[in-house]
């Protein structure tokens, strides 16, 4: 038999989750940011070595095309 308290604690799981989706949602947005990334292109860690190979660059020049038009809503493939 449910109970008042079963009722608020799936209201509660409800507003948590929404609380959870609209915390990834800023982050991506700010992560998505162009001040963002400037910034993290000027880290050691993020950014690329101009002498590594053909393939590994188309790699990741394909790789930034999907996530910009992920980005723009656009679909994955």
């Amino acid at each position: 038999m449910a109970t008042r308290n079963d009722g608020d604690r799936k209201n509660g799981a409800r507003n948590d989750d929404e609380r959870r989706e609209r915390l990834a949602a800023g982050i991506r947005r700010q992560f998505g940011t162009e001040a963002t990334m400037h910034f993290l292109r000027a880290l050691p860690a993020f950014r690329t070595e101009n002498d590594i190979p053909d393939r590994f660059r188309e790699l990741l020049d394909r790789l930034d095309g999907i996530e910009s038009s992920v980005a723009a809503g656009g679909s994955r493939r």
